[in-house]
């Protein structure tokens, strides 16, 4: 079935004339009208736009556009909904941004667009992409296409969710301590957060602005390597974007592993890790070991404190981001008889009691007295953190875990404990902190039910050709990734 292909495979048919872009979009649009009553991941879509870009993809290739020029022509690709795209919605799955329309495209839009992309539809999040299960969103959870009483993991889980259940060919997401990569383990699907700095954040609503960064949930390995191509680079809209060449990230998706050391972190190893996620990690290791890979043992003696550092950091700078959402410059407002009255009306009605928890923790450790003890000592163990990492990248080329402690869980399993909720990002955590790359691969399933699980390699900064590179050779060396949800 067409919606099943990846994008790699629709380019192909694309080149050939054997299909066109009107009818790429159309088989999403149907799957959408057919399975997205059960997964919940879609907030909108606006048909009349994207098949005007259908449309216009179609003339290109008939012009003689190739792909070459436009690697992504006439592939439809859905976006979260923390991603301005001119024209479009843009809520964050938030009551407080009700009815905002984005006035201008985000770079990395932009630079989907230059590629030849068919963007349509907002994917539903967790509410300013604060959450581990897409239950937070304003507007309803999203529910997993592997089985619908189960979370698609979060923040990014309508991301996730759309591509798993074929309602596009890929999606674009963010990862600011695991949610690009937890949800793609959870949903079957790759999952790739880039180096902090490689790919531009001008246009993502931003959550955490040190932690942040944009990528993409495909179907397999060279899927994400083809998206990712387009949308690395400089920006000088974004003052964290680094300037440096872009590499082609499919040159090293060769299929041997020789000569690669890849480190197992000694510290991961610990209690928590569900029997069945811990029995396929051991098996995806022994698989890296046949395909030449040589596995040792690695510390990050600091890992211990991640989540910590974490929840201290990151809701920090929330605090200090979602302070403009106030009811008086955009999106909701609820009147009151002074502007502060205003403001606290407007935000208490407009945020969900995740967005409230995490602002009000910011604001405490921020706060007069608090600051040096808990924002000032978290940021110098995230050094310590980033330290820890770059050690053991001296020894090894990447390192290899579980993405995630368990496979999907029930919905409103944790949703009454946050602490275990936040738990879910343990293993993802660090490498926003270090700023490194991160990427999730299938790697099994759990037996009853058949739930995904996913391995996840790390990589140094900017060191994606070598995730790539691991990922893609096992990838092709097991049969994980080429199976489908039963509702795709």
């Amino acid at each position: 079935m067409l919606r099943q292909l990846t994008i790699s495979e629709l380019v192909g048919r694309l080149a050939r004339r054997e299909g066109s872009a009107r009818e790429a979009l159309q088989s999403c649009l149907d799957q959408i009208q057919r399975v997205d009553s059960q997964v919940k991941a879609f907030l909108s879509v606006d048909i009349a736009d994207a098949q005007a870009q259908a449309e216009a993809a179609d003339r290109d290739l008939a012009a003689g556009v190739t792909h070459a020029e436009k690697p992504l022509l006439g592939v439809p690709i859905a976006l979260k909904d923390v991603l301005c795209h001119r024209g479009q919605p843009c809520g964050c799955s938030s009551r407080i941004l009700e009815g905002f329309i984005s006035p201008y495209d985000a770079t990395v839009v932009e630079r989907l667009k230059a590629a030849g992309a068919v963007l349509f539809g907002r994917l539903n999040m967790d509410e300013f992409a604060m959450g581990s299960s897409t239950e937070n969103s304003a507007f309803g959870a999203t529910l997993n296409p592997w089985d619908t009483t189960r979370i698609p993991g979060g923040s990014s889980g309508g991301c996730a969710a759309s591509v798993a259940a074929s309602e596009c060919f890929a999606s674009v997401g963010s990862d600011t301590g695991g949610s690009i990569r937890q949800p793609a383990a959870l949903c079957g699907l790759v999952g790739l957060k880039p180096t902090y700095g490689l790919v531009s954040r001008y246009g993502l609503v931003a959550f955490a602005s040190s932690l942040d960064q944009i990528g993409p949930f495909t179907k397999d390995v060279r899927d994400s390597a083809t998206i990712l191509q387009a949308i690395a680079g400089h920006d000088p809209k974004d003052s964290t974007s680094v300037p440096r060449h872009v590499p082609r990230f499919d040159a090293e998706l060769n299929g041997s592993l020789r000569g690669l050391r890849l480190g197992i972190v000694k510290e991961f190893n610990q209690g928590g890790l569900d029997p069945e996620v811990a029995e396929a990690v051991q098996r995806a290791y022994r698989q890296l070991e046949s395909l030449g890979a040589e596995l040792v043992e690695v510390s990050l003696p600091h890992s211990d404190y991640a989540a910590a550092t974490y929840y201290i950091i990151a809701p920090a700078e929330a605090s200090a981001n979602l302070a403009r959402f106030d009811g008086i410059r955009y999106g909701r407002r609820v009147d009151g008889k002074d502007p502060v009255e205003l403001n606290s009306r407007t935000r208490g009605a407009g945020f969900g009691p995740e967005v409230k928890r995490r602002v009000i923790l910011g604001t405490y450790v921020l706060s007069s007295g608090y600051y040096d003890a808990f924002y000032l000592r978290a940021q110098k163990v995230r050094t310590l953190i980033r330290n820890d990492f770059l050690k053991a990248f001296e020894t090894v080329d990447a390192i290899v875990s579980p993405t995630t402690p368990t496979a999907a869980f029930r919905l409103g399993e944790k949703s009454g404990d946050p602490l275990q909720m936040y738990l879910s990002d343990i293993f993802t955590i660090s490498c926003n902190l270090a700023g490194n790359c991160g990427i999730s691969i299938p790697c099994g399933f759990t037996r009853e039910p058949m739930l995904p699980i996913g391995l996840q390699v790390l990589g140094r900064p900017f060191g994606e050709p070598t995730l790539f590179r691991v990922a893609h050779a096992y990838e092709q060396s097991t049969p994980w990734s080429r199976e489908r949800a039963p509702l795709a």
